[in-house]
């Protein structure tokens, strides 16, 4: 059993964090300490050296024990604007160095507070750059974390060794919304929001557990935007869409195991049959999975994924490169498109995986990472604005 633990001096290490390898590391507890909490998560790490509050709010972080790999976290503080959901959606925090005191003209508390609000344990003074390194060689595993000092070792590792998989798991079914209802944020100071009028194109948002951001870019491109819950009804949608009510349909991100959302896949597979009328679809992340998933391809996990703000991809159609943001421990096979049907678009530079495709017979276009970059660069921000182009348009061939 491997045991790492570093702290300044007088800092009690009372929190751990241990893995299904027999890992324990000790650190310093901080969020909502002293009330017993275990946490029992994927143990996941990010390499973004900003956007920890994004990070922290994405639902795509569900059932997850994140590590963030910047040495000190927690300096911007939080504020009220920057959540991309209802609330903290990572199981526990792990991170090098805690700020004490938050420097940021927009910030409104600060990360220990607001974790011990949402009912998160934090775990710092960590070596981080070990656990990432673990994690990196040996694959993302099972971890538990707790401040709860009547736990023993043994005990903490056998709970962490006895999680059951990602594999397998479907996430989305928790995350999203569970009724149709509109959402009308743009991006505001940050953009050039259009206007939305009652003339505007309606955008039916299949929400998996979809980032607030990626909501805000479709109204910000003057799109009308309806949420619609994980389960909806493929027959449903297509009448609205041959009835003039709908112009597209958008696939969100989310968390787990792209093949266990079996619902969802079905549904998008009746969305893109012959028979049904070209709608125009994008998806994102999971999104990007689901169709590639419901088009025909094959998935599988990441020994330990893609989370970061720095993750190169290739536009195959033009080579361009564009530094984009990510968050997913699965990907599609390549090989597995059809090319009767799909195509690629975009390849991920460090690993040569599946960034992107397309639907050669439908206006259905999807990319593995987050083009609405919160936080993160702006480079792959047009992919909203290719599908926005295809909204209204009835040719199959419109993207």
């Amino acid at each position: 059993m491997g045991t790492t633990a570093q702290a300044d001096s007088g800092t009690t290490l009372t929190c751990r964090l241990a893995l299904a390898d027999g890992t324990i590391l000790r650190g310093r507890a901080f969020g909502a300490t002293g009330l017993g909490v275990v946490q029992i998560a994927e143990v996941v790490f990010c390499t973004a050296m900003t956007g920890y509050q994004e990070a922290m709010t994405d639902p795509s972080y569900t059932g997850q024990i994140l590590v963030l790999t910047a040495p000190m976290i927690g300096n911007t503080g939080v504020n009220a604007e920057d959540i991309e959901s209802g609330g903290v959606q990572i199981a526990g925090l792990v991170c090098r160095e805690l700020a004490r005191t938050p420097s940021n003209y927009r910030a409104t508390g600060d990360l220990s507070g607001y974790l011990k609000e949402h009912g998160v344990l934090g775990i710092e003074q960590v070596d981080t750059r070990a656990l990432t390194r673990r994690l990196r060689s040996g694959g993302v595993m099972s971890g538990a974390i707790t401040d709860d000092t009547s736990i023993s070792d043994d005990e903490l590792v056998s709970k962490a060794a006895n999680a059951p998989s990602m594999k397998g798991a479907n996430l989305a079914k928790d995350v999203g919304c569970q009724a149709e209802s509109d959402w009308s944020e743009g991006l505001g100071e940050w953009f050039s929001d259009k206007v939305v009028d009652e003339d505007a194109p309606v955008v039916l948002a299949v929400d998996c557990g979809a980032k607030h951001n990626t909501l805000r870019h479709l109204v910000a491109r003057g799109c009308r935007v309806r949420k619609i819950p994980f389960d909806f009804d493929a027959d449903e949608v297509i009448a609205r869409f041959e009835a003039g009510e709908v112009q597209g349909v958008f696939v969100s991100n989310g968390p787990g195991d792209p093949e266990a959302v079996e619902m969802v896949i079905e549904s998008l597979r009746k969305l893109m049959a012959d028979s049904a009328p070209p709608i125009p679809i994008l998806g994102i992340c999971l999104g990007h999975q689901l169709l590639a998933l419901a088009s025909g391809a094959s998935s599988f996990k990441l020994p330990f994924g893609h989370r970061g703000a720095n993750q190169p991809v290739r536009n195959d159609r033009t080579g361009r490169v564009e530094i984009t943001s990510q968050n997913h421990g699965f990907a599609i096979c390549p090989s597995s498109l059809d090319s009767k049907h799909s195509e690629a678009t975009h390849t991920h530079l460090n690993d040569g995986t599946l960034a992107g495709f397309r639907r050669i017979d439908r206006p259905v276009l999807a990319v593995q990472y987050h083009p609405e970059a919160s936080p993160g660069p702006h480079d792959a921000g047009y992919v909203y604005d290719e599908f926005v182009s295809t909204l209204g348009l009835r040719s199959p061939e419109a993207v």
